[in-house]
């Protein structure tokens, strides 16, 4: 047993390039995985990898290693996953990801009810905006909303969300209802993450930089101060539905609305989805509004 010591460590760090971010992958001390990477390369009379302040990187004969170890464990990995089939039922931990607003509201809900139908499954959510690297961080799956980027990820839609202009009725009383996208140049638009807001105009998507008084990096923050009368907002409809339904807030520009965004569900391409993350996916899609 003393060969497969120090293996899944050199792995971790071969795919992350760090020690530091393959001991948050593995859940152990930074000072662990140095320890088992160096023993491993003074077992084997072999230095695998080059280190500097800045950077790890592999050698020839450490990218020659890595390649060897990374087929045993997928060979691994696939024996487990097997076995887990031929029980019937899910185990082990299922590491997810979604952004925050969205995760808060719909993914873990759907999560808690998930576990318990399979409470041989541990759930570990992480909730956040930033585009976490799956491979990385050493993650089975992750909720993304809108226009995908070209990775190696597979990705399954399995919801949509649809982005409303709104405002408060005292706010479109006091200063009236935009009807063209030059209008909007006339009103206080309130601010996400960006200057600008989409729209398919003559069935082409088009960007309009917006103007206001308030930049705001949180769809909540957004809202509220839409229903206060401060100005238009674009917000996706899980942060206003209920509003638009009382009429806290009207929607506008509705003939420029942009098409439905995807929401999807992206899990590693490199190995066959275990049957916890297929499970996963399927209950997702089939809860999901």
């Amino acid at each position: 047993m003393q060969s497969w010591e120090g293996v899944c460590e050199f792995v971790a760090v071969a795919e992350t390039d760090s020690f530091t971010a393959a001991a948050k992958r593995l859940g152990i001390s930074t000072a662990q995985v140095s320890r088992q990477v160096g023993a491993l390369e003074r077992r084997l009379d072999t230095k695998l990898l080059y280190r500097t302040t800045r950077k790890v990187s592999l050698t020839e004969e450490g990218s020659l290693y890595y390649r060897h170890c990374r087929q045993v464990l997928d060979g691994l990995d696939e024996a487990e996953r097997a076995l887990s089939s031929l029980k019937g039922t899910p185990q082990g931990l299922l590491k997810i990801t979604a952004p925050v607003a969205y995760g808060e509201k719909y993914i873990l809900p759907i999560v808690n009810d998930f576990m318990l139908n399979y409470p041989s499954v541990d759930i570990n959510v992480e909730l956040t905006n930033r585009q976490v690297n799956l491979i990385d961080a050493g993650i089975d799956l992750a909720i993304r909303i809108g226009k995908l980027a070209d990775s190696t990820l597979m990705a399954k839609r399995i919801s949509q969300r649809i982005n409303f202009v709104c405002a408060s009725p005292a706010y479109l009383k006091r200063f009236g209802e935009p009807h063209t996208l030059s209008e909007l140049s006339q009103h206080n638009c309130l601010m996400g993450n960006h200057d600008y807001w989409r729209f398919i105009d003559q069935g082409s998507e088009r960007q309009i930089k917006v103007a206001g008084t308030l930049q705001c990096n949180t769809g909540h923050g957004l809202r509220d101060a839409a229903l206060k009368g401060l100005g238009l907002a674009q917000l996706p409809n899980y942060y206003i539905s209920h509003d638009l339904e009382t009429g806290a807030l009207v929607p506008v520009l509705n003939s420029y609305q942009e098409p439905n965004e995807g929401v999807w569900a992206l899990y590693p391409h490199n190995r066959h989805l275990s049957p916890k993350v297929r499970l996963m996916v399927d209950f997702l899609a089939a809860k999901l509004p």
